[in-house]
């Protein structure tokens, strides 16, 4: 649907009768032609899983998500057992959703596969985990485009500053919370939105 869309505008910008748009004007009716086919709210994302399976996120209505970009080769990665342990404990009130990357020093160059094997052989990942994305730059993927910029979210404009940042959605689909690398899973700020 994005790319139908994004031909329309792009086809509409070419055929200007006096032919006088900028790369700037071109670019700024692109952002705001994708701006407006990107989802207002998290349930209405859709994104494949590490098995290339397509999951729909109104899944998780009724419930609060934690995104977390994650790396095997990070000095956060051991991360992975309090985020495998957040899951097993208060998996009934929170989704918890890896998403590798590999934006921060070249820490996650596998593919999904090795991704996948590594997370369990080593901290014995049950959560959910999606394909390999970009979460900051010219290639961030929607959804994290949505998450760190305040004009799709609502407030926030913070973006990963290295990997194992984590956004709190709520039960309505809002993201309601950000928490940076440092912030271990099993904090009292993350908990406390569970109200443990």
């Amino acid at each position: 649907m994005y790319k139908n869309i994004l031909f329309l505008a792009l086809l509409a910008i070419s055929c200007n009768v006096e032919n006088k748009v900028t790369d700037e004007s071109m670019t700024a009716s692109i952002q705001t032609i994708e701006d407006m086919s990107m989802p207002k709210n998290f349930h209405e994302f859709k994104l494949k899983n590490i098995d290339g399976e397509e999951v729909d996120f109104s899944q998780y209505r009724g419930r609060k998500v934690m995104l977390v970009n994650v790396a095997s080769k990070c000095g956060y990665t051991s991360q992975y057992a309090e985020l495998q342990e957040l899951h097993e404990k208060y998996g009934d009130k929170l989704a918890v959703l890896g998403f590798p990357a590999n934006n921060f020093g070249g820490q996650e160059p596998g593919t999904e596969e090795e991704i996948k094997t590594f997370c369990s052989e080593n901290f014995g990942v049950t959560f959910p985990m999606f394909e390999k994305i970009s979460v900051k730059g010219v290639d961030k993927h929607p959804l994290y485009r949505w998450l760190s910029d305040k004009d799709m979210n609502g407030w926030n404009d913070k973006e990963p500053a290295w990997n194992f940042s984590k956004y709190l959605i709520d039960e309505q689909g809002k993201l309601v919370d950000f928490f940076p690398s440092a912030v271990s899973p099993m904090d009292e700020k993350i908990l406390q939105h569970l109200s443990i």
